[in-house]
């Protein structure tokens, strides 16, 4: 039987296995410290960002990353109150990272969603954007458990 030939796996996809098995080790949800290094790439919404991050040298993974503990109201929400609340803090948290190309995230953990993760982000000048989003009223603490019903106030 002629053995088959299996390319190398890309490298994106090697790293971010190791990321994953690091963040889930035994089962359990584990942080890796960091910091490590993130280039901003856009805003998604008043809560996530999407990053260039540079866990190793010479190496790059692009995902997106939830601003740890905050909450922000959601931009397809059926409450047209809500889809203005998410416009505000979007609008908020771009004016706070407009300045910085790149980021810090530190205690990084894997999100309930694949493909993102959840992480303490400080800006270049030293900001907390949560902190800061929580300061204006633009958002509300999370603690990644289950979300309170909002009613809509139209």
């Amino acid at each position: 039987m002629a053995k088959r030939f299996h390319p190398p796996l890309p490298i994106c996809v090697v790293a971010l296995s190791l990321v994953a098995s690091a963040v889930t080790a035994g089962g359990n949800r584990q942080a890796i410290e960091g910091p490590v290094s993130a280039e901003l790439l856009r805003v998604i919404d008043g809560d996530t960002l999407l990053v260039a991050a540079a866990p190793w040298p010479d190496q790059q993974i692009t995902t997106y990353v939830r601003l740890r503990g905050i909450d922000a109201p959601e931009m397809h929400a059926r409450c047209a109150m809500a889809r203005n609340e998410a416009q505000a803090a979007l609008t908020a948290l771009a004016a706070l990272v407009a300045s910085s190309d790149k980021v810090s995230l530190s205690n990084i953990s894997g999100d309930k969603y694949f493909g993102r993760v959840i992480a303490e982000v400080t800006l270049a000048d030293g900001r907390d954007p949560a902190h800061e989003l929580l300061s204006m009223g633009l958002v509300t603490a999370y603690d990644g458990g289950r979300k309170p019903k909002q009613a809509c106030g139209e």
